[in-house]
């Protein structure tokens, strides 16, 4: 099973609500590809917050080891561009994603979790942030952890320090750091992405780091190979959940081959397939409208 920890929100899309937030879209992407699945997170006893619940459930998500509460649901207003890219504006204060206390976290986690998704406002904001890197602390050395710290830098201000020194915390505790072109060019602004993701694999836990680059694809690197995957070429709705796809379709391909733990060893051939299969994934997300990840029957012409 793999624990996706993080927030659950709403977007609203030309003021109509879509149910969202990174391990959200995360989780019941993982979910629909056949991976047991777990949502770590604080979901609301609001309208709202029973809808996120159920959309979990109905994917096949165990929502056990979520917590619920009265504050209201998190929520975001999201802007869609002319080129399908979508830009986000958050309600926080208040409200339910952040209030995720160390109280609130399992004792332990059941041996049958193999692995960890963090990212997103779940490393962002407090206290949710300070609980989920306990937990990482606590298990990174027994279970894959994957980050995906995917940056809402309209939330940062003016100084993002704070939130830098912590995102490379969780990097040193990571086996995969998943990150767009736009995330390493604010994590390390003196460097490309190919020299960024050199950088991340400094540290002695990280096994795979990958940068995706919207429509060119994704570029991936271990201590041993690279490799440049192309994107497929589709008409692109909207990119709403599309690197959450992608981090699930990277998850969903270990898993199928009994490879999630916190020691992994990827030659070029496999390299390349777990590239290849995730861009896929991504590509089928951003023919919909919203974060609408394909199911397993929806992959039949994949390639893995």
């Amino acid at each position: 099973m793999i624990a996706v920890c993080g927030e659950a929100l709403v977007d609203f899309v030309g003021g109509v609500p879509h149910p969202g937030g990174g391990p959200f879209n995360t989780a019941r992407a993982l979910a629909r590809l056949g991976v047991p699945t777990a949502f770590l997170g604080r979901l609301s006893t609001d309208v709202y917050g029973h809808e996120l619940a159920r959309l979990l459930r109905e994917d096949g998500v165990d929502i056990s080891m979520a917590s619920r509460g009265a504050e209201p649901t998190t929520a975001a207003t999201v802007t869609v561009d002319s080129r399908g890219v979508a830009a986000y504006a958050f309600n926080i204060a208040g409200t339910s994603a952040p209030n995720l206390t160390t109280e609130m976290l399992p004792e332990r986690l059941d041996h049958s979790v193999r692995g960890i998704h963090l990212g997103t406002l779940g490393l962002l904001l407090e206290p949710i942030a300070s609980t989920l890197i306990e937990l990482a602390t606590r298990e990174s050395a027994e279970r894959l952890v994957m980050l995906d710290p995917n940056i809402r830098q309209v939330l940062l201000g003016d100084d993002g320090n704070e939130y830098r020194v912590r995102l490379e915390s969780v990097i040193a505790m990571s086996t995969i750091v998943k990150a767009s072109e736009d995330d390493l060019a604010w994590l390390y602004p003196e460097l490309d992405y190919p020299a960024a993701l050199k950088r991340i694999l400094r540290n002695e836990r990280v096994e795979l780091a990958v940068a995706t680059l919207g429509p060119n694809g994704a570029y991936a690197a271990t201590r041993l190979a690279t490799v440049h995957v192309r994107a497929p070429d589709v008409t692109v709705i909207d990119t709403i959940g599309a690197g959450d796809a992608f981090g699930a379709a990277l998850l969903a391909w270990l898993n199928d081959r009994n490879m999630i733990g916190p020691v992994l060893q990827l030659d070029k051939p496999q390299l390349e397939s777990i590239i290849g299969f995730a861009c896929a994934v991504s590509s089928l997300c951003c023919r919909r409208a919203g974060a609408d990840s394909p199911r397993l029957e929806d992959l039949v012409e994949v390639a893995q």
